[in-house]
């Protein structure tokens, strides 16, 4: 069994074949999805992907690059939608990202400090969203940690050994896709392999970075499976290992999310 831990379901590129795309990730051994949020604003259809497939589940809150859209959404509204649904199993994600520039640094940190705090109280983890920011995301994170502990994963993983290994020792996760399966990626997997067995979690973040097998494709769930190949090899296990591992750790994560 495998849990991708990050998808966009409610994307459009999903929108004519969900049921089959779920359907396959099932037959795959993708036994459960969760499906992240990007808008609050756009809650309503998640939620409603969510009810419709009991092996799905979602988050709330605002991705950096819509940060400056959604700054009127404040700590407790991220509370009290997390807690009034019992599909939500996460907060974010939200984080920062340099790389595109689409929205100032300061709007970024200021929805990012509202959604650790929304994580911090409601123990849900925060999905963290890092490109080109390892700097202020490792200022960030330690300062807020110290502030008092709150559970986060670091999504997509594609940055420096050091905000890896600051993300660990403050308790986070670090999450893999499709980028660890491609053959210029050869530094992540070194990463890779320093993260304790206990803090590895695999996804896709379908519809984009298919893994390897699958490169040029759109992605989906089902393609988890090749990901969490590489990562076994990375760590020297089994794949079957590796999806008892991952799994277990994304049920220890998303805490909230219910146990098959």
């Amino acid at each position: 069994m495998l849990i991708d831990t990050h998808c966009h379901l409610d994307f459009a590129d999903f929108t004519e074949e969900r049921d089959a795309i779920i359907a396959r990730a099932h037959e795959a051994g993708v036994k459960q999805m969760v499906t992240i949020s990007t808008r609050v604003r756009k809650l309503d259809g998640l939620l409603a992907i969510t009810e419709a497939y009991p092996s799905v589940f979602c988050s709330v809150g605002t991705h950096p690059n819509n940060a400056g859209e959604e700054l009127d959404i404040q700590t407790e509204d991220l509370v009290r939608l997390a807690n009034a649904h019992d599909k939500i199993v996460a907060i974010g994600e939200a984080g920062l990202d340099y790389f595109y520039d689409t929205q100032t640094p300061a709007d970024q940190k200021t929805g990012l400090i509202r959604h650790i705090a929304a994580a911090r109280e409601t123990g849900l983890p925060l999905v963290i969203h890092s490109r080109a920011a390892d700097d202020d995301m490792i200022e960030i994170l330690t300062t807020e940690s110290g502030k008092g502990a709150f559970p986060f994963i670091l999504h997509c993983f594609s940055s420096g050994a050091e905000l890896a290994r600051v993300g660990v020792e403050l308790g986070g996760y670090v999450s893999f896709s499709g980028i660890l399966t491609f053959p210029k990626s050869e530094e992540l997997r070194d990463i890779a392999r320093t993260v304790p067995l206990d803090r590895l979690l695999v996804e896709t973040d379908a519809p984009y970075l298919a893994p390897k097998r699958w490169r040029g494709k759109r992605n989906e769930p089902s393609y988890v499976v090749n990901t969490a190949e590489v990562l076994a090899e990375c760590k020297a296990v089994s794949y079957e290992e590796m999806a008892r591992i991952t799994t277990e750790n994304a049920f220890c994560i998303f805490s909230k999310m219910p146990r098959v």
